[in-house]
């Protein structure tokens, strides 16, 4: 997944060319996304500043990467 971000709002496009749009919830220490097709399927994960970012989907699909 690839994308940019304005603000605490979020755009990504998969590996097979669905657009997700999200945001982002910055806490203390980590920040929670939360994402959205327009099939109605979610992703969400979690960011910290140690271990980049982690995806998943409702299937149990997994996404791991950064935030650059």
């Amino acid at each position: 997944m690839h994308g940019f971000g304005d603000g605490d709002f979020i755009r990504l496009r998969d590996e097979h060319g669905r657009e997700w749009r999200g945001v982002a919830e910055i806490s203390d220490t980590m920040v929670r996304f939360r994402f959205r097709d327009s099939d109605g399927n979610y992703v969400s994960g979690i960011s910290d500043q140690d271990s980049g970012i982690v995806l998943r989907d409702e299937k149990g699909n997994t996404w791991r990467g950064f935030v650059d």
